[in-house]
């Protein structure tokens, strides 16, 4: 038996205080006109026989292989309040997390996103379609909270659907950023919440000079359940979906220098204009670190915002040929 409650707590969206908000968060976009803001700087030395890749325009984006792990493992991981941890519970959750995937996301955020469908109903679908099995063994109430954002309240929905098949009577709560609903899953206000590894983990950690998540999810995780473990909370097992800040180009782009990572766009390139919130320059897992981890030469930098459209727009116009966006953007959809 499904019921749906309306936003707990008035706040403000908070997408990015939850998809990427850590040490990997690119933040808020910043203010005033993002299209005169330019830098010109000067990376490190590409690989011999580089050539300055220019903007190439085209409408389909595809993100490239961060194949030396520059961002955190920010993989979906379910984290409940321990009361509600059952055995029956995890392991409704863990058969999510099994068949979950970056490219499922990615048709998941664009069936809400662009197609304009609504969470519940696109969960829904997904789950009967998904092939998951949930054996009917549980019994009484389960709260799911939800981050205010699209993504975070179709997983929300999902975590719903399997629970009220294992036997549940399941509700989702559709509520603010994570120092709000946090409170409420420690105190079993809520049961559930859909949530990202590595920033989840830096958040109950809560020393930013003292980074304990990777680029490696095993290693992310290993942090990440003692921390929970302390806050009365556990964490099931992680997915393969990530959301997670990466770099797109267009296919058109991979097409005419033919790169598909990083490293091979670093060692392609002699130079590119990235394109990117207006901190990029300064953040170490966007600018500082493309030049220090993969040697890339940045001739420009355009000051656009964080994965929004933007950054899309420069991207799919030609303006920029590389742009920080986030892994499970529907736009990177490709049907």
């Amino acid at each position: 038996m499904r019921t749906r409650k309306a936003t707990l707590a008035a706040m403000a969206v908070a997408t990015l205080a939850l998809a990427g908000c850590s040490g990997s968060d690119p933040a808020t976009p910043g203010s005033g006109d993002p299209t005169d803001t330019t830098t010109s700087t000067t990376g490190a030395t590409s690989g011999a026989g580089a050539q300055n890749c220019l903007p190439v325009p085209g409408d389909q984006l595809v993100v490239l292989e961060d194949d030396q792990m520059l961002q955190a493992s920010d993989n979906i991981v379910p984290a409940l309040n321990a009361d509600a941890a059952s055995d029956d519970v995890i392991a409704a959750l863990d058969a999510v997390s099994a068949v979950l995937d970056t490219e499922t996301l990615i048709s998941l955020n664009k069936a809400v996103d662009i197609d304009r469908r609504t969470s519940e109903e696109v969960a829904e679908e997904w789950v009967d379609q998904s092939g998951i099995t949930i054996q009917e063994t549980g019994s009484g109430p389960l709260t799911i909270g939800a981050a205010n954002f699209s993504e975070n309240i179709t997983l929300a929905e999902i975590y719903a659907d399997v629970l009220d098949e294992a036997g549940y009577d399941t509700e989702v709560r559709e509520i603010g950023n994570r120092e709000t609903y946090l409170p409420a899953l420690k105190s079993g206000e809520i049961d559930i919440v859909p949530e990202y590894a590595a920033t989840f983990a830096e958040f109950l950690e809560g020393d930013v000079a003292n980074a304990v998540a990777s680029g490696d999810i095993t290693e992310t995780y290993a942090a990440l359940e003692p921390l929970a473990q302390e806050a009365g909370l556990v964490v099931g097992s992680p997915a393969d979906a990530q959301d997670q800040n990466a770099f797109a180009v267009t296919q058109g782009f991979i097409d005419a220098y033919g790169v598909t990572t990083l490293s091979e766009l670093a060692e392609s390139c002699s130079g590119v204009v990235l394109g990117g919130p207006p901190e990029c320059p300064e953040r170490p897992f966007c600018q500082p670190g493309l030049e220090e981890t993969y040697g890339l030469t940045v001739n420009e930098f355009r000051s656009l915002d964080a994965g929004g459209p933007l950054t899309k727009t420069a991207l799919t116009s030609g303006e920029v040929a590389v742009g920080l966006v986030f892994s499970s953007d529907g736009a990177l959809a490709t049907e």
